[in-house]
């Protein structure tokens, strides 16, 4: 679904926001900070104001990693199954930021855990946003060996969505680091072979691959600019999109 930019119409119905762990710490590096919270809450508000329905799927990177305790010697489920519990952390966080705003918000989670969230239905998950309600899901797959960026295409694919917006601290997809060579060309359109090919870290090639047999457009934008995600959901050519057509 595409939409004039400028218009003031919505170019998306439905769409899957992938958040970082990192993201929600901040400059601090690590932990929850409460002014990212707010401003992504406050943003999130402001397009779901718009009539646009608004799944999140959120990282935990900023309390535990998974990889890298893999690496330090832990079993890598055991190490994964941490990492899951901690992006739940990050939901329950998020959840109570967005509901500040007035917003009507459902935690759903693949690891059981009815205490503090549902447990993860796709058709339940359908039902909330389309009464209004902005879904976080939470604990990945469910699945050790997977990363949240798969999760957040399996979601993306899962519910419907017209496309994912991967948040990032650059303004889209470059050809190398930009902060390690002054050469590095931002990327404004690809194709799904293109980013594999090359193997820019845009998301792992599981999530990419899940994208391109199903056609989902990938987003890639900086969530630091306040207002990008409305900019991209009314239609402005902002970050890099990854899609078939390139």
């Amino acid at each position: 679904m595409t939409a004039a930019a400028g218009s003031g119409r919505p170019a998306y119905r439905r769409i899957v926001l992938k958040l970082s762990g990192e993201a929600l710490a901040g400059s601090q590096g690590y932990g929850i900070d409460p002014l990212v919270l707010d401003r992504v809450a406050s943003e999130v508000r402001e397009v779901a104001n718009l009539g646009v329905q608004i799944a999140i799927v959120i990282g935990g990177g900023n309390i535990f990693r998974g990889i890298a305790a893999s690496a330090g010697g832990m079993e890598r489920a055991t190490a994964d199954y941490m990492g899951m519990l901690a992006t739940v952390i990050n939901a329950l966080a998020l959840q109570d930021a967005l509901e500040k705003t007035g917003l009507q918000t459902r935690v759903l989670s693949a690891i059981e855990m009815r205490a503090v969230a549902e447990p993860y239905i796709r058709r339940r998950a359908m039902r909330h946003l389309e009464k209004g309600r902005v879904v976080i899901f939470a604990a990945g797959t469910g699945n050790p060996f997977f990363t949240t960026d798969t999760a957040g295409a399996l979601r993306a694919v899962e519910i419907g969505a017209d496309a994912i917006m991967k948040a990032t601290k650059v303004d889209g997809i470059y050809s190398a680091d930009p902060k390690r060579d002054a050469n590095a060309q931002r990327l404004e359109r690809m194709t799904y072979i293109e980013v594999l090919n090359r193997g820019l870290q845009v998301m792992d090639a599981a999530a990419i691959s899940l994208c391109m047999d199903n056609k989902l457009p990938i987003i890639v934008f900086d969530l630091t600019r306040s207002g990008n995600i409305k900019r991209i959901v009314l239609g402005e050519a902002v970050g890099s999109v990854v899609s078939s057509g390139g």
